[in-house]
């Protein structure tokens, strides 16, 4: 089962890497990953309907998890926007799917892109990160034949690091190709 392979690899060279490098004392202490969060903005979803249902479909593949719709929160007349109307798709990866897909993104996706020379290596402060993608299609599981629109996304990842420093040596070990490091 190579779902559970970055887990493992985790467990059993990650964490004691991370352990001696910054000096924890308990187990406890060593930043982990702790969930992945996809988010497609879909701003052009207000005039038609079904770019909410492809979107969530397209995600869903990628993911192995079924997405949902996330909703305005209020009237915005400039952009033709009620409150409680779809405006783009979610989801939240955590334990043997996040790993999944995290494998997935590293070994498969991102190799994919275009001129691609890694990633841009600027956490939130808090050492979580957030990668923003151009276009869905990087991804094998989507059919390009098939898709009408390049669409965008964003995909956070979450850790319990304390600073930005550890999350990104988390990250890093994780195999997250980041530039200039």
């Amino acid at each position: 089962m190579e779902t559970a392979q970055l887990k493992k690899v985790y467990k059993e060279t990650i964490a004691p890497e991370l352990k001696k490098q910054f000096g924890y004392s308990s187990a406890m202490q060593i930043p982990e990953l702790k969930k992945i969060v996809i988010n497609m903005g879909l701003g052009n979803a207000t005039q038609d309907k079904k770019i909410i249902d492809v979107a969530i479909n397209e995600i869903t593949t990628i993911t192995g998890q079924k997405a949902v719709a996330t909703f305005s929160k209020k009237d915005i007349a400039n952009f033709k926007l009620r409150k409680k109307m779809p405006i783009g798709v979610m989801v939240t990866l955590r334990r043997e799917r996040m790993y999944e897909f995290l494998e997935r993104l590293v070994r498969v996706a991102l190799p994919r892109i275009r001129d691609f020379k890694g990633i841009q290596s600027k956490l939130d402060g808090r050492g979580n990160y957030t990668l923003g993608i151009q276009e869905q299609i990087i991804f094998p599981e989507i059919n390009i034949d098939a898709i009408d629109r390049i669409q965008g996304m964003n995909i956070t990842f979450v850790t319990t690091a304390k600073t930005d420093e550890e999350g990104f040596a988390l990250l890093k070990a994780f195999g997250l190709p980041f530039k200039n490091a």
